[in-house]
């Protein structure tokens, strides 16, 4: 049978029992130009635009 050679700390314990591991959804923004919800500081992959400028010419 397996038993334990050193005793499990608190912190230990605690940081097993805790919920910090878990991941969060990313924060999500309209687009300003099509309204399509894309993340922030990043180029639209819809419209291609980023901060009111045409960065990504897109076939429309």
């Amino acid at each position: 049978m397996a038993v334990p050679k050193r005793k499990v700390s608190k912190a230990r314990r605690d940081k097993r029992r805790s919920s910090v591991w878990k991941l969060t959804a990313p924060a999500l923004v309209k687009c300003p130009k099509c309204g399509e919800y894309t993340v922030p500081h990043k180029v639209c992959g819809n419209c291609g635009y980023y901060k009111g400028k045409e960065v990504v010419k897109t076939e429309a």
